[in-house]
């Protein structure tokens, strides 16, 4: 067996020691060589092949340091999109991570010396959201993806859309509304002057003497032409009177037949607007998670900052200012003082905000008024605690 082969006792032991991550001083990143300790690096620096990879490095040093920091950069950005897409994570975690790969770049090739260094020019950049706490710097990947892009654009245009069916239906609804309200004093005025017809005809045949016929056959006094007059008379009244309570019926089947429609609206945009998730940004809520307890984090309120898939939310506490991931199960809507503002998140109105007029503790609903957008100065007179919450 050779002095070097490879199942030697010192091959293998080379084999072993060289596993995982050496110290990153001594590793050359022009070679591509992780050396053991510092006499390896220095004997490994006095080496021929070293020389010649440094003579390359000195005639353009700036462009070999810009490749590997490129390298460097768009390397750390790939891990951060398949790893931690959506999540704010420390960047200390993120690096140990990226480093895992022996055959990665090295940080001490790039422009950067350290790691906060290149963390705050991710921030300048725009390519992630950084920021500095007191537990180290965190960074949350910001994802320009064409794709993503694309799916906010559509998911924009969604919202567009049935934004303008819902003002489209509005106003079809005001416009038969304001049909009804100029058919009512029309028809009020028709029975008026009706009336007023009625009281002339009455002065005119004023002359006309009504008898009565009592007792027997021989008292019978009135004429034939002075009944014929005295039936048309109260024919003329009966049938007016009859006319005005049609009409009335009429007025009032067409209210009742808007306000169906009405309803009708409402539940549609209810069915379409209820869902079974309720949480947005900007708004207060309040964490009821008994597991909580012993951080001292139960029934106090926070602010949501971010939602997550929906369902969960990261909370800033209003006292201790300290960030907490909890899913929406575990909070609850605030309601603020009467005048407050808030959003409705749930129900036919999500999304818009409100101030509060009214709250009835008994039923545990609120009457509210819509500030802005289509629906502004709309009154909602039975809106449940659930479906609307104190905004910061």
């Amino acid at each position: 067996m050779g002095k070097n082969d490879f199942l030697t006792p010192k091959a293998i032991a080379n084999r072993i020691k060289a596993k995982g991550l050496q110290k990153l001083r001594w590793y050359c990143q022009m070679c591509q060589k992780q050396c053991r300790d510092e006499n390896g690096f220095k004997c490994h620096c006095m080496s021929e092949s070293h020389q010649r990879q440094m003579q390359v490095f000195g005639q353009n040093p700036t462009r070999i340091i810009d490749g590997y920091s490129e390298e460097f950069e768009s390397s750390f950005l790939e891990h951060m999109k398949r790893s931690h897409r959506f999540s704010r994570v420390a960047a200390t975690v993120v690096y140990n991570e990226y480093i895992n790969d022996r055959h990665h770049i090295h940080m001490n090739s790039t422009q950067w010396a350290t790691l906060t260094e290149f963390i705050k020019y991710l921030g300048r950049t725009g390519k992630c959201k950084v920021e500095e706490t007191p537990k180290g710097w965190f960074i949350t990947y910001i994802d320009r993806d064409s794709e993503t892009l694309f799916k906010e654009k559509l998911k924009n245009k969604r919202i567009k859309a049935d934004m303008v069916e819902e003002e489209k239906q509005e106003r079809e609804i005001r416009k038969q509304i304001e049909r009804a309200e100029q058919l009512m004093p029309m028809a009020n005025g028709s029975d008026q002057s009706q009336a007023v017809e009625l009281k002339k005809e009455l002065k005119l045949e004023s002359g006309v003497k009504i008898g009565f016929a009592l007792g027997s056959s021989s008292s019978k006094i009135v004429s034939k032409e002075k009944a014929e007059s005295s039936k048309l008379v109260f024919d003329e009244l009966e049938s007016d009177k009859s006319r005005g309570e049609k009409r009335k019926a009429d007025g009032s089947s067409t209210k009742s037949a808007l306000e169906e429609l009405m309803r009708e609206e409402e539940k549609k945009k209810d069915k379409i607007n209820r869902k079974d998730y309720w949480l947005c940004e900007g708004i207060i809520v309040k964490i009821m998670s008994k597991a909580l307890a012993e951080k001292g984090y139960y029934k106090q309120k926070g602010v949501v900052r971010k939602v997550i898939d929906k369902y969960v939310g990261e909370i800033e506490m209003l006292e201790s200012k300290h960030v907490l991931r909890i899913d929406q199960e575990e909070l609850e809507t605030v309601i603020p003082q009467i005048g407050g503002l808030v959003r409705i998140v749930n129900g036919a109105y999500r999304g818009s905000n409100a101030r509060l007029l009214e709250v009835d503790t008994d039923k545990f609903c609120a009457k509210v008024q819509i500030d802005k957008g289509i629906y502004d100065g709309r009154v909602l007179k039975a809106v449940e605690y659930e479906d609307i919450c104190k905004l910061v």
